[in-house]
């Protein structure tokens, strides 16, 4: 399903329109700076930290689901403690249930405050003319209606945008930075807003780092721009409105990815570090290296993770016991003021 873009811009093409969004103008960043010069001091020695792994050790990390009886949102965490006597780095949240954003926010405060490790939160982000929920997050939403202001695509874009700005607001105000991963697999064409292609991806992502930033002054955040393994050339926002790149993929071996690692390296330099911000099976840290220097892996949750046919027992055990993936006893807020 196509939209003429002179048609629904009135002539304005779709990344013109992002720019005109935001008054502040974006400067790109020297190498080892975050993209946003008012970054709060937390998420400032949280990228610093980052950037000092990078090429070095690689972060283990976790998606979590909230379903699971009785272990709840720790039902992934749990099984990892169980198996290897350990916990990963990073904490994968999905801002996909508002029913869950308050507890959400809390799970992500306690583990930053009090667990000592790094919040991850990704956003499932349904239609907006339809309603929240993994399901809506596939379905068809016109990008350029909704860059046209006065029209109901616009309103309901806008609204979704403050609601979540309002919760990541909870996070900046108890001081806790977030490594925020909007608009994941956007290569893809299963998510509405991969499926229009590049351009109005790109000016949807800029529009939200614009109002995020500068409006909202949500400077506790760091941006994570995620491909899907087909990494195709034209989506990169720039530098200024990017922080960390990622690619994800989930075949079913556990090798070191380094096809689709310097795919990414192809578009993005070495400007930024490089993660693997969604995997299946967890890549074997005796492949890794300078081929295929993933700042951290962030294994899916659910049977992705739980032994079976992805991962089992013994590969978790011997990717949180290696001398590669850095756990969470292991860094003990190192990144903190």
């Amino acid at each position: 399903m196509t939209v003429s873009r002179r048609t629904a811009l009135g002539g304005m093409s779709a990344l013109a329109f992002a720019a005109a969004t935001g008054a502040v103008a974006q400067t790109v960043p020297a190498k080892g700076e975050l993209s946003n010069p008012n970054a709060s001091p937390e998420a400032k020695a949280l990228y610093a930290w980052l950037w000092s792994q990078y090429g070095k050790k690689t972060l283990t990390g976790q998606q979590e689901s909230i379903w699971r009886q009785p272990d709840g949102p720790r039902y992934e965490l749990n099984y990892i403690e169980r198996t290897t006597g350990k916990l990963p780095v990073i904490l994968g949240l999905d801002y996909i249930d508002p029913n869950d954003y308050n507890a959400l926010n809390d799970r992500a405060t306690k583990w930053y405050k009090e667990e000592g490790g790094i919040p991850s939160i990704c956003w499932h982000w349904g239609n907006p003319m339809i309603g929240t929920g993994y399901d809506n997050s596939k379905k068809y939403f016109d990008m350029y209606k909704a860059f046209k202001h006065g029209t109901p695509e616009n309103a309901a874009l806008v609204r979704d945008l403050r609601i979540i700005a309002d919760n990541l607001t909870v996070l900046r105000d108890r001081g806790v930075p977030v490594l925020w991963r909007p608009m994941h697999e956007f290569t893809g064409n299963w998510f509405w807003w991969g499926m229009q292609g590049p351009e109005p991806f790109k000016a949807l992502w800029i529009a939200m780092y614009k109002y995020f930033t500068h409006e909202r002054g949500l400077n506790n955040l760091i941006w994570v721009l995620g491909y899907t393994a087909e990494v195709k050339p034209g989506y990169y926002p720039g530098r200024q409105y990017v922080d960390i790149a990622g690619a994800d993929t989930y075949v079913d071996h556990h090798g070191p990815l380094s096809e689709m690692f310097a795919a990414v390296k192809a578009e993005v330099g070495d400007t930024v570090p490089i993660c693997l911000h969604e995997n299946g099976p967890i890549p074997d840290p005796d492949k890794l290296g300078p081929d295929a220097d993933w700042l951290w892996f962030m294994t899916w949750h659910s049977e992705w993770i739980m032994p079976g046919k992805h991962n089992t027992d013994a590969s978790v055990k011997k990717a949180y016991l290696s001398e590669r993936y850095l756990t969470k006893d292991e860094v003990a807020g190192a990144f903190k003021l």
